[in-house]
């Protein structure tokens, strides 16, 4: 497995996924969305997995203060791909499976 951790130190969600590969001594790779965004590659390949209109945080303080909740959705995916911080944290991403939120009914299914 090659599993990548896309979150956010101050997550709590983000802490838990962490937690569960290393009790389970999985390697994985975290990356901090506040410090690395998201590269245009990694995006396509997580947005293609779970779908594009799930990946906005839309209850985010910050999705709100942006204005794109009324925004159309080409504006939105344009938001989404240039700005990491409007995501929903964790994305968890092995090859070109990927999941949002904590899932590990899912992760155990990885090879």
């Amino acid at each position: 497995m090659n599993v990548q951790i896309f979150g956010r130190r101050d997550c709590s969600d983000s802490r838990k996924a962490e937690r569960w590969f290393r009790e389970r001594k999985i390697p994985f790779q975290f990356i901090d969305l506040k410090i690395k965004g998201l590269a245009p590659r990694e995006f396509e390949v997580i947005a293609a997995a779970v779908g594009i209109e799930k990946l906005a945080d839309k209850g985010s303080k910050y999705f709100l203060e942006k204005g794109l909740a009324s925004a159309p959705p080409s504006r939105v995916r344009s938001a989404l791909a240039t700005d990491s911080m409007l995501l929903k944290t964790p994305m968890v991403r092995n090859g070109r499976d990927a999941t949002l939120g904590v899932q590990p009914e899912l992760w155990l299914t990885w090879k």
